[in-house]
């Protein structure tokens, strides 16, 4: 396939040439080692200040309040992991939801093995957290609230703001999942109650291998990652200087950029959305239609299988997945789509579509054009849709 329309950036994104380029120089010529003493390196860790300061001021938080990380998945357990080991003596309780990315799940099965108590809240059918199920499920024990703020499959956006003001209603430590929000959506950590976040800078068209944990001062946690001194004593490790000047270069165009993204990209999604389910019958579009990232597309088409639709799309030059990437190789339906209701066999059936500003119009129609034919090609193969279509019949004959 000579071209490639990529619509899976919820998975990871391109590096733009303007983050590429700021980039470059810390590989091959300012190379050093910022925490080492000497002038040439002393540059190098004037650049990385400057560049956590600019990622700070994008959240309103202090420079001092920004610590890089690994990644997305380093980040949710430094914060979770953290605080619980700090806090073991107030409490032994979390609460989170059932529509976690697997880096928070995981994390949590993980500490209900070592005595934790994990209290996982449902959602309903368009994936948003009730926040009277999250005030009823508070425990004198509770230390910690973690909800993501965007779900990376059906792109439903959370009550971030009310959820940390009961989190510190009740005196409790909230943290937030902001991997897929981070440079899409508006984020200021004070005005939205945030103790901790993590993010992520290849979801923003900056470098893979680096994140950032914003950890508010005084919030107790202690390191998940022990060695040298880098991050102010907290994580241990040589600091990735490309990679944080990278990311920092990435949210400043996003920020600068946002509202204009937005508005481009929702009305894309809108198309694509408006496009599939008048060109394909038995079509369910997933997630809140209104409070949902404007990149964020998710379908269940009935009567056929997500892994037959990728493998047939990609044939097209159609990058797409049925979920998060994370979890792109497991034979069982999202756990996300199964939390908001839906049974097995339809969950088994989904398609995650997620768009760009480098998206375009042309991407769009021929998108559901593929999708139309391909829907319909495995349809016509699969006895379920032929049983459905004979019962159709019957009943109105």
């Amino acid at each position: 396939m000579s071209k490639y329309i990529y619509m899976d950036n919820a998975a990871t994104t391109r590096v733009t040439q303007e983050v590429f380029d700021a980039m470059e120089p810390y590989f091959c010529e300012q190379f050093g080692n910022p925490s080492s003493a000497y002038e040439f390196s002393g540059k190098i860790a004037e650049k990385v200040a400057e560049a956590r300061a600019s990622i700070g001021k994008a959240i309103g938080a202090s420079e001092k309040e920004i610590y890089f990380t690994g990644g997305g998945s380093e980040s949710d357990n430094w914060a979770i992991k953290g605080v619980a080991d700090a806090l073991r003596e107030k409490g032994n309780h979390i609460i989170t939801t059932q529509i976690e990315h697997h880096a928070v799940l995981h994390t949590c099965e993980f500490l209900e093995k070592r005595g934790f108590e994990i209290t996982y809240l449902p959602v309903d059918d368009k994936g948003l957290v009730n926040v009277e199920d999250l005030r009823k499920a508070i425990r004198p024990t509770t230390i910690l609230i973690s909800v993501m703020f965007a779900n990376n499959e059906i792109g439903t956006v959370e009550p971030i703001k009310e959820i940390g003001r009961i989190a510190h209603e009740h005196g409790i430590y909230f943290h937030t999942d902001a991997v897929q929000a981070f440079g899409h959506l508006p984020i200021d950590v004070n005005e939205m109650n945030i103790d901790l976040m993590s993010a992520s800078g290849h979801k923003i068209n900056g470098p893979k291998g680096i994140g950032l944990l914003y950890i508010r001062k005084g919030v107790k946690i202690t390191n998940l990652i022990h060695g040298g001194a880098q991050e102010s004593g907290k994580r241990a490790g040589t600091t990735n200087a490309a990679g944080i000047i990278g990311f920092a270069k990435a949210t400043e165009i996003a920020v600068r950029d946002m509202e204009e993204t937005r508005a481009y990209e929702s009305r894309l999604r809108d198309k694509l959305i408006a496009g599939v389910t008048a060109e394909i019958p038995y079509t369910r579009v997933n997630g809140d239609l209104t409070n949902r990232l404007s990149n964020n597309v998710n379908f269940c088409f009935r009567f056929i299988e997500g892994e037959s639709l990728l493998i047939m799309l990609d044939q097209k030059g159609i990058c797409a997945s049925s979920g998060s990437a994370c979890t792109s190789g497991s034979l069982d339906p999202s756990h996300v789509l199964l939390a908001i209701g839906l049974p097995h066999e339809i969950a088994h059936g989904s398609l995650r579509l997620t768009l760009s500003k480098d998206t375009t119009e042309e991407d769009i129609d021929y998108v559901v054009e593929s999708l139309k034919q391909i829907v319909g090609r495995l349809r016509m193969m699969s006895p379920l849709y032929e049983d459905f279509v004979k019962k159709n019949k019957e009943a109105s004959a």
